[in-house]
């Protein structure tokens, strides 16, 4: 195992020796892909985990079919019944397939600010969407807030609760870190990713320090705006400030989910909106990966932290979902111009910002 390529397989075309259950069936087993420019660049290797390959696109699958499947097995929800939550897009769009799938009716509450691609795909699968101010966690108005009471008011009816319900960070306990873990057969130094829910995170994070009785070591990656960068590293909770372009991550307190791990991260590590958009289009580029900005900021912090640990380290990270949810922004001349980050593009590969 010297080498990227000798590591990687082709998968060919089947994913699978045997047909799947539906929608939730399909969920898991995505390729971990080996950024090779990168690896190249920094000496290390590289990888990302193609959870924009899940069938409702994006990781937040894993958490949606865990979380319904949880409130069905301790009779929180019975057929024909509704299921409600606050989310910034990812978890909503999965849990409308999960509903459309298992015959739920599906509402979600969102912060006005997130893209229309994600609001717009919400409502063709079915989903009841409402759109709410992009307010703190502390204002009674915030959209996980306004869920809960919705859901209250139903008969047959739950609140997903995604970022304090630790069948999230359980999904992938038994899922993305188990495939990580051999995928690399073992062979992983760190493991970093941002957080919005802080399931990823810690569910990944509690399996492979497990499995590797504590020597992979798991980072969080923050962008500007969240609070947690400076708790793990200063154990401080400062007041949220600031904001980033990226959705779905970022958090201003700890979750339930980060909370089952948080004590036990690595470290962490900030990252700019700049360096996110600029490697948004440095995948597309050279890897022909069409990925979000979290994907980008994901695969910023992994580039630092393999130069943080040095030549030959293996790193680990997640490619959270594609572009096409944010395509109307990420390469929208106007809309880069409008925060000021047209310039975070290097003047090669600005080509690709075709949309005015």
């Amino acid at each position: 195992m010297e080498s990227g390529s000798q590591q990687t397989q082709s998968r060919g075309f089947v994913t699978r020796n045997s047909a799947v259950d539906g929608f939730t069936g399909s969920v898991g087993n995505t390729p971990l892909i080996y950024l090779k420019t990168l690896s190249e660049q920094t000496g290390c290797k590289i990888y990302g985990k193609a959870e924009f390959q899940n069938p409702g696109g994006s990781v937040k699958d894993r958490a949606a079919v865990s979380i319904v499947r949880d409130a069905e097995e301790k009779g929180r929800i019975k057929p024909g019944g509704t299921v409600v939550e606050g989310t910034a897009g990812n978890t909503g769009i999965g849990l409308a397939h999960v509903c459309r799938a298992k015959g739920y009716k599906c509402v979600i509450f969102m912060p006005n600010n997130q893209s229309q691609e994600k609001i717009d795909l919400l409502r063709m699968l079915g989903a009841e969407v409402y759109p709410v101010p992009a307010v703190p966690y502390e204002n009674p108005l915030n959209y996980n807030h306004q869920a809960k009471e919705y859901a209250e008011k139903l008969e047959n009816a739950i609140w997903t609760d995604q970022f304090d319900n630790t069948a999230n960070a359980y999904a992938h306990y038994i899922s993305t870190g188990p495939e990580i873990w051999e995928q690399t057969q073992g062979e992983i130094d760190a493991f970093i990713c941002a957080t919005g829910t802080g399931g990823t995170l810690a569910g990944v994070g509690k399996y492979l320090k497990e499995k590797s009785n504590g020597r992979t070591q798991i980072w969080l990656a923050d962008p500007s705006g969240s609070v947690l960068y400076e708790y793990v590293t200063s154990g401080n909770l400062v007041e949220r400030s600031g904001s980033s372009v990226t959705e779905g991550i970022g958090q201003g307190r700890v979750t339930s989910n980060l909370g089952t791990f948080v004590n036990d991260l690595t470290g962490a590590l900030l990252i700019s909106d700049e360096k996110a958009i600029s490697m948004v289009y440095q995948l597309l580029d050279t890897e022909g990966l069409y990925v979000g900005s979290s994907s980008a900021l994901n695969v910023t912090a992994a580039v630092e932290l393999a130069q943080k640990l040095g030549n030959g380290s293996k790193i680990v990270t997640v490619l959270c979902d594609g572009a096409y949810r944010y395509q109307s922004r990420l390469f929208s001349k106007k809309w880069l111009e409008s925060k000021g980050l047209e310039h975070a593009i290097p003047e090669s590969l600005r080509k690709y910002a075709v949309l005015d």
